[in-house]
């Protein structure tokens, strides 16, 4: 393929996100124009955004949606990226190194070769296939144009009642949304708890903290349909016993990968349906192509199973190792600890490493704590509740996991765990740590340290 072009090569980007900008940027860092020709296909109107800051656009904390874009696609196009937006690639031709591509406004089409490919895809929203879905009113929030779409809608409805279908990071932060907007909001969700990335004594607390603020929590309730009214537009979420009214419906069911074009192409997923790659985000198998963010499977080094976990942190990882190799250096990404934080006002809400059912599904023995302290010196003022709860392996004492529910400063406490996890640490060691005390920031013990210290004691207990 090189010798029409001479020496140079070209790397093709399918996505024009996190991770397929990502690598397109840090490709462009190491190789030149002359060197490197870079094509990138988006199929919307936007490049490098936030989507995990759409929500806080629609409650108005974030006054602009530009503020979300990390860099436009004039910035990209000033880098020598030939960008094409509004473009989809609806096939890949592995043997001729090849892609064919759709332009979504004229619907015409061409084939455009590669030497490298890129495939950052992304994630698809859960849309199940019920009555109503696609009726007026119903909206996901995946894309900067989902928030724009939403934010529309909600400009045109008079009513002010909100329906959140699904109570996990999504869900818990767009019920928030709509708070702010001062809806009435209800949020309807499948599992005994809300946020099923905690255990449910754990989600017992986010659930009570948002009925608190409010919202009506409608738990253990499977949608069967949405209503519509004589005008088409959405009116109720059904489920099996009741009908929720709603002018405006909200869907945080969550994601799967958008493998569509690898199925396709015959390329290897793993158990979620994301793809395979190794540790340089080489796709298994391939020597020329490359797979990073929500459409991949990565490596959980807790429980050393391969898991999908769709965040703007690894997808901005992955593209930056996948730019260094495709750009002739040399990068690694080694997987993670599943750490993740979010919110619902002012209740923080953070998770890394092992839930209770990971730990049994691998077949771990374990023990857990739960432990209550506060964010900062009991007696200093303003000083709020916390919990943590821990879990550690039997007879070697590992950390597995860590969640943690509670007011300001409570959320960014699960970064230590993450260390500890990624360390390999035992729960009697990070007893030692070294952290960081003063009044206005922990109390002499952090709460992290408490609940291993007591998770250290049970361990022993256990022999």
């Amino acid at each position: 393929m090189n010798g029409a072009r001479g020496a140079r090569e070209r790397l093709v980007v399918i996505g024009g996100d996190a991770a397929g900008m990502s690598a397109a940027s840090q490709a462009r860092r190491l190789k030149g124009p002359d060197e490197l020709e870079i094509v990138a296909f988006e199929r919307g109107h936007f490049t490098s955004y936030s989507a995990c800051g759409i929500p806080y656009w629609v409650s108005g904390d974030v006054p602009e949606r530009d503020r979300l874009i990390a860099r436009t696609p004039e910035e990209h196009r000033a880098r020598d990226i030939d960008l094409r937006l509004r473009t989809e690639v609806t096939e890949l031709d592995l043997d001729r190194g090849r892609v064919r591509a759709r332009d979504v406004d004229s619907g015409a089409e061409s084939w455009t070769s590669y030497d490298k490919l890129v495939i950052a895809t992304g994630a698809q929203p859960i849309r199940p296939d019920l009555p109503g879905m696609d009726a007026p009113g119903v909206h996901g929030v995946q894309t900067l144009d989902d928030g724009q779409a939403l934010l529309d809608t909600l400009a045109r409805t008079s009513g002010r009642r909100a329906v959140v279908v699904g109570a996990g990071y999504i869900g818990v932060e767009m019920a928030e949304a709509m708070i702010k907007r001062g809806y009435e909001v209800t949020v309807v969700n499948r599992g005994r708890e809300p946020m099923a990335t905690l255990d449910p004594d754990m989600g017992r607390l986010v659930h009570e903290a948002m009925e608190g603020l409010g919202i009506t929590m409608v738990n253990d309730a499977e949608v069967t349909a949405l209503l519509t009214g004589d005008d088409g537009r959405v009116r109720a979420v059904a489920t099996e016993d009741a009908e929720h009214p709603a002018d405006v419906v909200v869907l945080g069911i969550g994601v799967r990968p958008e493998t569509a074009l690898a199925r396709a192409a015959g390329l290897p997923l793993g158990e979620h349906g994301g793809l395979l790659t190794d540790r340089s985000m080489r796709v298994r198998g391939q020597e020329e192509v490359w797979a990073g963010g929500d459409c991949v499977e990565v490596l959980d080094l807790v429980s050393g199973q391969q898991r999908h976990i769709p965040l703007g942190t690894h997808a901005n990882k992955h593209g930056q190792v996948i730019g260094a190799n495709v750009g002739g250096g040399y990068a690694t990404f080694p997987g993670v600890v599943g750490t993740a934080v979010s919110k619902v006002c002012d209740l923080e809400i953070a998770r890394t490493g092992l839930r209770e059912k990971d730990a049994h599904r691998v077949g771990l023995r374990f023990e857990t704590v739960t432990v209550e302290s506060t964010s900062r010196a009991g007696y200093y003022p303003d000083a709020s509740p916390m919990t943590v709860k821990m879990l550690a392996e039997v007879r070697t004492g590992r950390l597995l996991g860590v969640q943690i529910v509670g007011r300001e400063g409570a959320g960014k406490r699960v970064d230590i765990a993450a260390v500890a996890l990624t360390a390999g640490m035992t729960v009697d060691r990070m007893t030692a740590l070294d952290l960081g005390y003063a009044p206005p920031f922990s109390p002499v013990w952090d709460p992290v340290l408490v609940a291993a210290r007591k998770a250290a004691g049970r361990i022993r207990g256990t022999g």
